[in-house]
């Protein structure tokens, strides 16, 4: 089924919509949660809260990009869910290593602080807009996705020790450009 039919079984406020949902873009919205969490249990939960929220947020909302729409809200509650469970001394691997290397280039609380503004998402964006795509690529897949680097170099055929120097090339190229704005 299309997006837009799907879109509009949540408009009709249809449970059929769920489930054209969880057809379409479940392994999606799962492969996010789990390289997250790491946890089969916890993935499973997130993606069902995001079709929770999703059905809570349509209506009103209509998303141009069904796919992005779902994988930022899987993204925002396995992150939140990670949060909690690693209060709790439990948490993803892969999502713990992509923030400390994320560290390196702003100080994870300036960080933390500064991220909800406009101004940091547009200068990450631009940061992300200038970089060539197999780089964004990579870097998107580490640090949106939080796949491992094992998986890049599966997904993109280098080797690991290439993806894990593209991926250090690109944050220090991020802290630079974080530096000259001053959020470093």
């Amino acid at each position: 089924m299309e997006d837009q039919g799907i879109i509009d079984l949540f408009f009709d406020r249809s449970e059929q919509a769920i489930v054209e949902t969880d057809k379409k873009y479940g392994a999606y919205c799962y492969a996010i949660a789990y390289n997250i969490l790491s946890s089969r249990e916890d993935s499973e939960e997130s993606v069902n809260d995001t079709y929770l929220a999703a059905w809570n947020t349509i209506p009103p909302r209509r998303p141009r990009l069904l796919n992005a729409f779902l994988g930022k809200i899987t993204r925002h509650i396995s992150i939140d869910r990670w949060r909690r469970l690693r209060a709790q001394k439990r948490g993803g691997k892969e999502m713990t290593l992509a923030l400390e290397e994320l560290g390196e280039c702003a100080a994870a609380q300036s960080l933390e602080a500064e991220i909800s503004q406009r101004e940091l998402a547009r200068s990450l964006n631009d940061f992300l807009a200038a970089l060539p795509e197999t780089e964004r690529n990579v870097f998107l897949c580490r640090y949106w996705y939080m796949d491992s680097i094992e998986a890049i170099a599966k997904i993109t055929g280098f080797s690991q020790s290439k993806v894990a120097s593209m991926l250090h090339r690109s944050r220090g190229k991020l802290r630079k450009k974080l530096s000259e704005e001053g959020y470093v």
